[in-house]
């Protein structure tokens, strides 16, 4: 792949007067020159509010914001731009479904599905609702290797399940989950399909339509975007049988005393003012993903990924947690160095210019399961480079030998 670096401006930077080693895009990724002009651009030539005034800045900002809509639908392959609804990251986006769905369609003793290897955004908006609705929580199981456990799926779905709410790519152990195959299998039985897509569409080439999910959630910042958009795909059907998520301004069609009517979707579910600026520079994001092209950007992470895997194996009293192929995994590797507390870890290679995550990852059932209260992770896009993995394992040895002196 050719170098897009000149194209990231913070990459140029030193922190602790080293070169900026950016190794957390699986929490959010960082923004090429076309995005940052364009967000940059809206706010000196066209700020306005969008879908309301007649006059030239709010038309100009309004058909930015549905040429948007319009990119997003071609890109994850959906068939109507109706079926796109903007929020403001993919935790809402699964809140809209859990609410607006959940509530209509979950009823006491229903069973919702979800897996151990699962974000909290996709486990706690289903937590309250089955609190709320007297419903069950079934998990799918993982293998000691870190794949779903798909015989123990198999069992687990019933003519209860109403719900499969699961990932397309595990932002801690990289796993991508076999979606065809656990859609294919919840519809047999009745259940609908959302998937967080928030790790996967990033690094993948999504097609919803030949998915066949009913719901696809995920976010901008992740996929060189602006932060505050994240994006709900729902099959058209499905969104029109829902009642509001938001109820305010710009989703009304009349308000009257006592009641009010819906405009159509998506707009029904966009209540208020969106985060116009940032819709409209994430068109940007899509656009340099589709220059570089997202297979030529899954075989460069999965060069990176392999070629930290061969390395970091190597390394005495070290863990990988999940595949160890990278054709099975997104570029996201977690580990732990035995008697060094992740933070510690992350702390070290900050001051070495290399930013990693340290933590729990927003995935504590995981954690519980791998029986750690933390892990360290790296994961890479398309602006990493074969060096900087090699500088980030020579500093990772130099860390091992410094922590064990004090053993």
């Amino acid at each position: 792949m050719k170098n897009v670096r000149p194209d990231f401006p913070i990459l140029d930077q030193r922190v602790h007067g080293k070169p900026l080693i950016y190794l957390d895009s699986a929490a959010t990724s960082q923004k090429p020159k076309t995005v940052i002009e364009a967000l940059s651009h809206y706010y000196s030539t066209m700020n306005a509010n969008i879908h309301r005034g007649i006059y030239y800045l709010s038309e100009e900002a309004t058909i930015a914001f549905e040429k948007t809509r319009r990119k997003v639908s071609e890109f994850i392959g959906a068939k109507e731009d109706r079926s796109i609804i903007f929020t403001h990251n993919a935790t809402e986006a699964i809140n809209l479904v859990a609410h607006a769905w959940g509530r209509k369609n979950i009823k006491e003793g229903d069973e919702i599905l979800l897996t151990h290897m699962e974000h909290h955004s996709n486990l706690v908006p289903w937590q309250l609702l089955a609190q709320e609705k007297g419903a069950v929580l079934k998990y799918i199981p993982i293998t000691k290797e870190g794949f779903l456990d798909i015989e123990r799926f198999n069992n687990l779905l019933t003519d209860r399940t109403k719900l499969l709410a699961v990932t397309h790519m595990s932002n801690v152990l990289g796993t991508i989950n076999p979606l065809s195959h656990l859609i294919t299998k919840a519809h047999a039985v009745g259940a609908k399909v959302l998937v967080d897509g928030a790790q996967a569409v990033a690094h993948l080439k999504v097609n919803v339509s030949e998915l066949d999910c009913d719901f696809y959630a995920f976010s901008a910042h992740k996929m060189l975007g602006p932060t505050g958009v994240g994006v709900l795909y729902g099959k058209p059907e499905i969104l029109e049988s829902l009642p509001p998520f938001l109820g305010g301004g710009e989703m009304i069609l009349e308000v009257h005393e006592e009641y009010s009517t819906w405009k159509p979707i998506p707009y029904k579910f966009e209540a208020g003012t969106p985060n116009i600026g940032a819709v409209i520079a994430f068109a940007k994001a899509l656009d340099y993903l589709e220059h570089i092209g997202m297979d030529v950007i899954r075989e460069h992470e999965k060069a990176l990924t392999q070629h930290a895997l061969y390395q970091l194996k190597e390394i005495d009293h070290l863990t990988i947690y999940g595949p160890m192929d990278a054709n099975l995994k997104g570029g996201v590797i977690s580990f732990n160095l035995e008697d060094i507390h992740p933070h510690d870890l992350g702390t070290l290679l900050d001051h070495e210019g290399i930013a990693i995550r340290a933590g729990h990852h927003c995935a504590q059932v995981l954690m519980k399961k791998l029986n750690v209260p933390a892990t360290a992770r790296v994961s890479f896009y398309l602006y990493n480079t074969p060096q900087e993995v090699d500088i980030f394992i020579d500093i990772l040895k130099k860390a091992r030998r410094y922590f064990n002196r004090g053993l």
